[in-house]
């Protein structure tokens, strides 16, 4: 049954009790996924040495990033509470036979890629199905609130998830380690029963999956925010999805910094990506977003390029923080106005693309990287990165609606829940 809507200003989604029991579902998850990916990789190792990991990790990769747009269309027509508790109870009761495999007999590869797979499958359900959530629990001036939230879950199971996969791997080895993961994601699906969503009408549906997979395409393609902005995306997370670490990784090894130097680099980074995730969080509005979006993306071109010609380690600290804390703001602004301006009805399926594209392409360019580097030196490859999001300020800056793009005012009422 849902409520009538309120005439007073939203509450803070950072006050939010919906909102944080969300937060608190999908901090579980995503924790619960850099435990279970560890755990296979480590029972990988086990099963058939350094080899096999690729193999096992790619079965993984592979269907999720294949069904990935499906996943966005069995989120709309089933809608995505719904898909994403689904998902969390199949991935607990796949990981959790992967622990009785385990536990009762040596570790298999042919298992392993047998639970990657099917891990891969579930995986591009529910990231679509929780991705489209937030319109759904908080009024439409708290989104930039709520991405800003997910930017410090995602930093914070970055830093505890490895910890605790460690620990559980000393103690209990790989069994262990996907039990642990099995009761996050049980923390995630009984949280994400307890969050109350906005009823929405559903988009009409065009007969098959593949019919309404087109018709989401033809959505986005036609939107004239949101073509430009899908693209913006994929210039923008090109490089800082995977391919900068690798990077940081040879550029280390290049100026003789070692692997404390790049620590150093990548945890600056995390660093700033994480503050910036803060102020956005406690920020009430943010004036001018499009404008805001593509001076961020101009600061990171112009941080890549300088990151890769530092001249000592301290300065490469500094410009890792500084694209860290600008390429983190863009990933958040960005993340809002997609959420504000997509018909609620197809929010999965552009969700689907937009996760497509920040996951899709950045591993198409990791062979680039070696090659790039070992022809032509790491600073080569940042100047690459820095002209790809010089290429997506330029485009920002170029589209009109892009430009002029505003978030909700901080009055706007919030959603009817159920």
């Amino acid at each position: 049954m849902n409520a009538p809507a309120s005439a007073a200003p939203a509450r803070p989604a950072h006050r939010d009790g919906n909102v944080l029991r969300w937060l608190t579902a999908y901090t579980a998850s995503v924790t619960g996924d850099v435990v279970y990916f560890l755990a296979l990789s480590w029972a990988a190792t086990r099963a058939g040495g350094p080899s096999q990991v690729g193999l096992v990790v790619a079965a993984g990769a592979l269907p999720r990033a294949v069904f990935m747009l499906a996943g966005g269309v069995v989120a709309d027509r089933f809608g995505p509470r719904r898909v994403a508790v689904v998902s969390d109870a199949v991935r607990c009761v796949v990981i959790l036979i992967a622990a009785v495999g385990l536990s009762s007999a040596s570790p298999s590869v042919w298992l392993l890629v047998a639970v990657a797979l099917v891990f891969g499958v579930v995986d591009a359900v529910f990231m679509p199905a929780v991705g489209a959530l937030p319109p759904r629990i908080t009024a439409p001036a708290q989104l930039a609130r709520v991405q800003g939230m997910r930017g410090l879950s995602i930093r914070l199971s970055n830093a505890v998830g490895p910890l605790l996969a460690g620990s559980v791997l000393l103690i209990g080895g790989a069994a262990g380690a996907f039990t642990a993961a099995a009761a996050l994601f049980a923390l995630s699906l009984v949280t994400l029963l307890t969050v109350r969503i906005t009823a929405v009408p559903r988009a009409p549906r065009r007969g098959s999956a593949g019919r309404e997979l087109m018709d989401g395409l033809r959505y986005v393609r036609r939107h004239r925010m949101l073509a430009p902005l899908v693209t913006v995306v994929g210039l923008s997370e090109m490089c800082f999805s995977g391919p900068v670490a690798t990077g940081l990784v040879l550029l280390a090894d290049e100026r003789g910094w070692g692997a404390s130097g790049m620590g150093w680099i990548a945890s600056a980074f995390s660093v700033g990506a994480a503050a910036s995730a803060l102020l956005l969080t406690v920020s009430a509005r943010i004036p001018r977003a499009g404008l805001a979006m593509s001076g961020a993306l101009l600061v990171t071109a112009a941080g890549a390029v300088a990151l890769g010609h530092a001249p000592s380690l301290p300065v490469a600290v500094l410009f890792g923080s500084l694209i860290g804390l600008t390429s983190g703001f863009t990933t958040t602004v960005t993340g809002a106005l997609v959420q504000t301006e997509t018909d609620p009805r197809y929010l999965g399926r552009v969700t689907s693309v937009m996760t497509l594209c920040t996951l899709g392409l950045a591993p198409a360019l990791f062979p680039a990287v070696g090659v790039t580097v070992a022809l032509w030196g790491a600073d080569t490859f940042f100047i690459g990165c820095g002209v790809i999001c010089l290429s997506a300020a330029v485009l920002g800056l170029a589209v009109p609606v892009l430009r002029r793009a505003e978030l909700h005012p901080p009055d706007s009422v919030a959603p009817a829940a159920r």
